[in-house]
């Protein structure tokens, strides 16, 4: 894509009404738009960073044999009010509209529940494993943390149905294992802890993955830095090393609470009628990239990892002179199905620069008066500073 195209413009002014620095770099850089507190719309770099992890999660979701679908948004009242989460004192976070007898949904255990009553019937159909994509509706007051925590947001949520405990309990650990493989993907699992927490309105306990963050809102305590595993603050323990962190995902062994409240049963071998035992794991997509931005960004700007970088390269063409052999570079990068954005602008050196910091796409393909005499580019490495000269045809070696 040809930067001059881009209808988004990078800012040098932060936003004055923001002030985390996701939504700050995030809004200056031209990936997301407040549409009002909690809640952002994303712009094309956005879109495609979002996209990014969306697909990374979908590919280890698949690997573990779990089923995309999509529901539905809004819920139905009769339903929630039989496992007693209509209940405003209960969940305090439903966006219901008007007439009160519907809601927008803030998690959907109880409608897939429901929809599961009508296929499962025998132990043959279980283990079944589903799982979605769908924005989240969550009334948050505390809506201050750019995308790490919004009103409306898009999230991953699979939902497990097992025979036994013992079942759902070998899935919940090859879940565990997922989410690890998608944060080190996503560049933070270095930082990312498994800890224990409290279930809230799913149950009695819960898992977190806690990512390290000095804008976080949560605080765990370590209790094993090697095995990166912590556990939170509300569960008061003392004595153990505390950090500020921000929550990226979490997995929730649910039981047979929900199966019994809506009817979900499996006549086993046996023929005897048995509750379905169940799990829930999450994903916010925008929190998982906003908290990238957080932990991952410089002075200078954001810093994406490979895997979820809008694209993997940034050509910046600095002279008139060198626009024919940048033209020639960007059109061979995307014939080989390499991601380029091309910043073809007629701006100073200075000012491209900036924005690509700005921008944040882990490699910089610099072209001026040098490249048109040796024929060869200078390659810049976004998060190291550290720049190398190499020919066209090892660069594209390189990235495919």
């Amino acid at each position: 894509m040809k930067q001059s195209q881009l209808f988004t413009k990078t800012r040098r002014e932060a936003p004055k009404d923001e002030i985390s620095k996701n939504a700050i770099l995030l809004t200056r850089a031209g990936f997301i738009h407040k549409e009002m507190a909690g809640v952002y719309s994303y712009l094309p770099l956005g879109l495609r960073v979002l996209k990014k992890i969306e697909n990374i999660i979908r590919e280890e979701m698949n690997e573990l044999g779990a089923q995309e679908i999509e529901l539905t948004a809004l819920q139905d009242k009769n339903l929630w009010e039989k496992t007693n989460r209509w209940d405003d004192k209960i969940v305090d976070i439903w966006f219901k509209i008007a007439d009160g007898n519907l809601g927008l949904g803030f998690t959907h255990e109880e409608p897939l529940t429901r929809i599961m009553a009508e296929y499962i019937s025998s132990y043959r159909d279980l283990p079944a494993y589903v799982y979605q994509f769908q924005n989240k509706f969550r009334n948050e007051l505390r809506a201050k943390s750019g995308i790490m925590r919004g009103k409306e947001f898009l999230m991953k949520d699979l939902y497990s149905f097992s025979r036994t405990e013992e079942e759902h309990a070998n899935f919940y650990n090859k879940v565990k294992v997922a989410y690890e493989k998608i944060f080190n993907r996503a560049g933070i699992g270095n930082r990312t802890y498994f800890a224990t927490a409290s279930g809230g309105s799913f149950g009695n306990i819960s898992h977190e993955f806690q990512t390290i963050c000095d804008a976080g809102e949560d605080s765990i305590y370590i209790t094993n830095k090697e095995k990166r595993e912590a556990k939170n603050k509300e569960l008061g323990i003392e004595n153990l090393e505390e950090k500020k962190s921000v929550e990226v995902g979490n997995i929730f062994p649910l039981g047979i609470r929900f199966s019994e409240a809506i009817g979900l049963y499996f006549k086993d071998e046996n023929g005897e009628n048995k509750p379905v035992v169940m799990g829930s794991y999450g994903i916010g997509l925008g929190r998982l990239m906003g908290t990238v931005v957080e932990v991952l960004s410089d002075k200078k700007g954001i810093v994406w990892p490979r895997e979820i970088s809008p694209f993997s390269i940034h050509l910046l063409s600095l002279s008139e002179s060198a626009k024919a052999f940048s033209d020639e570079v960007h059109k061979t990068l995307e014939a080989n199905k390499i991601e380029v954005l091309y910043d073809d602008r007629d701006l100073r050196a200075g000012e491209k620069f900036a924005d690509a910091d700005l921008i944040g796409i882990p490699a910089q393909v610099i072209i001026g008066e040098k490249s048109l005499a040796s024929k060869t580019l200078e390659v810049k490495n976004r998060a190291s500073g550290e720049t190398r000269e190499m020919t066209l045809e090892n660069l594209i070696n390189e990235l495919i």
